[in-house]
């Protein structure tokens, strides 16, 4: 399989050719797997270059009325938008992993700081007392609020290297919790947390762990396949054995890919898709397109270096017909701009253009910051 078509593959499933753009906050979250939600403008814009005609109130709904998709820290720590039938294979698979690490590090954090001796002791009496918390509201209450309701976490000195919002953390990755409604505007998070019971009503059932992973490798072999072992051991924060194990379960196939490297589909999927025709979009900081493999050179070349920070977080990216030619900033008045990495034909930069007036006309003068700050957002224009 070709760059080529990986590239093609991309346009499509990815939704971001014109003709593959979907009607909902719900087909873009499903289409990607899961959206990042790091930052919380990222997911609504994310949506925006793939859902057609979006409204802000549009994810709104789909997150906080009728809670289709659903936000759930998960591989590599990352806090992801999943869409809610996913909840049962996450949570004792890549969830279950990042929990096990959280507890570990927190329990010898409190012995270390001389709050207990007992540090896994200390943790379960502090989610206790979260639990009991916010089983009186169901409506859910902040990490202020939890701290301040929470006499063993309340007690916690200042300087120590987690807070209640790491209690809370915790929980949420167990799946007890969740982050319910924003009490802040769409592009910064400030969430209530809640009981899982509260929040969903109806809480499925978790599956097997081997079963969870199985179903997110499926999920992802769709969505970014072909890729190789790596891509997928990295994507996952999962470890060789797990991946094998659910490519295996799968009867996933193999692929040559330019370059060399073995790639892996699902059985069958193994038709070429059709080319997309020239194509353009505007992603935001760490969205899924650009941070979905590890090997990302058929779709960057040479741009690695100028569009991640230094741990490897992805800025934003402008992309043309598949793959990466610069990213994008705002002036002053919120206006937005296409700083290019490399030159692009006249329909291209027509593409592109297009591409920054219909952001900038959603965004109405709305400035979005970002932590994630590229050194090619940074440089001049």
């Amino acid at each position: 399989m070709t760059d080529d078509e990986r590239r093609a593959r991309l346009a499509a499933r990815h939704a971001l050719a014109p003709a593959s753009r979907v009607a909902t906050p719900e087909d873009a979250v499903a289409a990607m797997t899961v959206l990042h939600a790091t930052e919380a403008a990222t997911v609504y814009l994310s949506c925006h270059a793939r859902v057609a005609d979006l409204e802000v109130g549009d994810l709104d709904r789909a997150l906080y009325d009728d809670r289709t998709v659903v936000k759930q820290l998960a591989m590599r720590r990352t806090l992801f938008v999943f869409p809610r039938g996913l909840l049962p294979a996450v949570w004792p698979s890549a969830s279950a992993r990042v929990a096990t690490q959280e507890r570990a590090r927190m329990s010898k954090e409190v012995v270390k700081a001389g709050v207990a001796r007992d540090g896994e002791g200390w943790l379960d009496r502090a989610c206790a007392e979260v639990l009991v918390v916010l089983a009186d509201e169901p409506a859910g209450r902040t990490a202020r609020d939890v701290r301040a309701a929470a006499p063993t976490v309340a007690a916690v000195p200042s300087g120590m290297t987690f807070t209640a919002s790491n209690v809370l953390v915790y929980l949420g990755l167990t799946g007890e919790i969740m982050r319910g409604a924003n009490t802040a505007r769409w592009y910064t998070s400030r969430p209530r947390w809640t009981l899982t019971r509260h929040w969903l009503t109806d809480v499925p059932e978790p599956w097997s762990a081997a079963d969870g992973y199985r179903e997110l490798v499926r999920r992802w072999l769709y969505t970014f396949g072909p890729g190789t072992e790596d891509d997928l051991v990295w994507w996952l924060g999962a470890t060789k054995s797990v991946v094998r194990a659910a490519l295996a379960a799968l009867g996933a196939v193999q692929v040559s890919l330019d370059g060399g490297a073995t790639g892996w589909l699902l059985p069958d999927d193994l038709v070429e898709v059709p080319e997309p025709g020239t194509w353009a979009a505007l992603l935001p900081v760490l969205d899924p397109t650009v941070m979905g493999w590890r090997g990302r050179d058929f779709y960057l070349g040479p741009h690695r270096e100028p569009l991640f920070d230094l741990r490897g977080n992805a800025g934003t990216t402008a992309w043309a017909d598949g793959r990466v030619v610069g990213c994008w900033v705002q002036d002053a008045a919120g206006v937005v701009e296409v700083r290019l990495l490399e030159r692009v034909g006249a329909r291209t930069r027509r593409a592109l253009d297009d591409e920054a007036a219909r952001l900038t006309k959603w965004l109405g003068g709305l400035r979005v910051g970002s932590v994630y700050s590229s050194a090619a957002m940074k440089g001049p224009s």
